[in-house]
């Protein structure tokens, strides 16, 4: 996959403005960066930090007043785990890794203990395991309608259930919250929208949903607008507010991003271009296989 991504910024400040981007695609057992490159039209420092748990990579900077223009662009190569969904339990709380706890609470955009009751009413009885995660993400899809511009940054799962319309992140940040509120972990996932019809609009970030099953984090897209296949993974967080794109300091005014995701194909090397499928997705093998086993 090959991916370029145009940010501008007028930066209105005379002190200037601090940024922290979340732009960088991840590397992980399954996903690596075969090339990247990074150009700032200011000859200013840059830090970039790798989290050694998430595997998110950091972008900050401090840019002076005018305008900053920002371009990343990358080259990755992504080997899906696939696995056959009918084989994916889910892991209880007692065998869980700690470094999965901490995506089975509520969270600022995913109060999953206020749906407790219609989690336990609509999904409690259900065969657990894979197929649960996939009834909760089908359930979020027939109920929610894909409405640009109908939700802000403060729009959180409880206000998208109520309003029933939303952009991916609202898809996402109920999906979560379901999942939570019977004791599944999942987190919120960022990268493009690989696949997305054209009538949505340009090419975009992309929200979407990792549960942990099996012993391992695997891929949804609650708002069925991507192809699961061609989603190259840039950060992972509790919910939206851990793993913003671009967060500003200062008095800046951004203007629209430009994104374009390519998808590389060639017979010889065994590369297909993306496309929907019926194995279970993952590009992280997640902390706890021995948890899975456990169970």
């Amino acid at each position: 996959m090959e991916v370029q991504i145009d940010l501008a910024y007028d930066i209105l400040d005379a002190q200037g403005a601090d940024f922290v981007f979340n732009i960088h695609a991840a590397e992980t057992a399954c996903q690596t960066v075969l090339a990247e490159r990074l150009v700032l039209n200011q000859d200013i420092a840059t830090e970039l930090h790798t989290d050694p748990a998430t595997r998110n990579r950091t972008l900050r900077l401090h840019g002076e007043p005018g305008t900053l223009e920002l371009s990343y662009c990358a080259t990755v190569d992504i080997a899906h785990h696939r696995s056959d969904p009918a084989m994916l339990a889910e892991v209880p709380v007692r065998y869980l890794p700690p470094e999965v706890l901490g995506y089975i609470y509520p969270s600022r955009y995913c109060q999953s203990d206020r749906l407790l009751r219609l989690a336990a009413n609509t999904f409690g009885a259900l065969p657990q395991g894979y197929g649960r995660v996939q009834a909760i993400c089908d359930w979020v899809r027939q109920h929610v309608a894909f409405t640009s511009n109908t939700s802000n940054v403060n729009t959180a799962a409880v206000d998208t259930l109520i309003e029933q319309v939303g952009v991916c992140r609202d898809f996402a940040h109920l999906m979560i919250a379901l999942c939570r509120a019977v004791n599944i972990p999942a987190r919120f996932t960022t990268g493009t929208d690989y696949g997305a019809d054209p009538a949505l609009g340009p090419p975009d970030f992309h929200a979407y949903v990792e549960a942990y099953v099996g012993g391992r984090w695997y891929l949804f897209d609650p708002s069925g607008t991507a192809i699961p296949q061609g989603l190259m993974r840039f950060s992972t967080g509790r919910d939206a507010a851990d793993v913003a794109f671009a967060t500003l300091f200062g008095a800046v005014r951004a203007q629209a991003p430009v994104i374009r995701t390519r998808a590389l194909e060639d017979a010889e090397r065994g590369l297909v271009l993306p496309q929907h499928g019926v194995l279970a997705l993952s590009t992280d093998p997640g902390p706890g296989a021995q948890a899975a086993r456990a169970a």
